[in-house]
């Protein structure tokens, strides 16, 4: 076993969130088990060769998902080939655009929405090779206002 770390998400829908990824992010459902109730309690999706972990809420445990809770706490960046093509996919399919996919200072195209589900995505790809000096002149001088 390696060292990871997995995010898990939980989903008002589970077994929709886990078609959304699979259109979107060409995720691979890896594993799904449910319930006797039909709630998913735990499933497995791997996007861009990266395990997530996802089920459905379960108010009696406390696992709430971001829609219930009426916010986020945390977002989930992927690297794709081509991030224009992602965040129309997204969109077409429910999601909400936070930011559009735009250039960005620092060598990276890339933009944010909320899947149907209340979870913030970024999506992004190398817009060009920069070196670390470059980068770092980037961030150093990056206005967030």
């Amino acid at each position: 076993m390696t060292d990871s770390v997995v995010p898990y998400l939980c989903c008002e829908g589970a077994g929709e969130a886990i078609a959304y990824y699979v259109t979107v992010f060409g995720a691979e459902e890896v594993e799904r088990w449910t319930a006797p109730d039909g709630r998913i309690g735990h499933a497995e999706v791997r996007i861009a060769g990266h395990s997530v972990y996802l089920a459905d809420e379960h108010p009696e445990m406390g696992v709430l998902s971001p829609l219930t809770l009426g916010g986020r706490s945390v977002s989930m960046v992927v690297t794709v080939p081509d991030p224009d093509a992602v965040m129309a996919s997204a969109l077409e399919h429910g999601a909400t655009l936070d930011r559009p996919v735009t250039d960005q200072p620092m060598g990276l195209r890339g933009g944010w929405f909320f899947d149907p589900f209340g979870h913030h995505w970024g999506v992004n790809s190398p817009a060009k090779e920069q070196t670390r000096d470059e980068l770092r002149s980037h961030v150093d001088n990056y206005d967030i206002t």
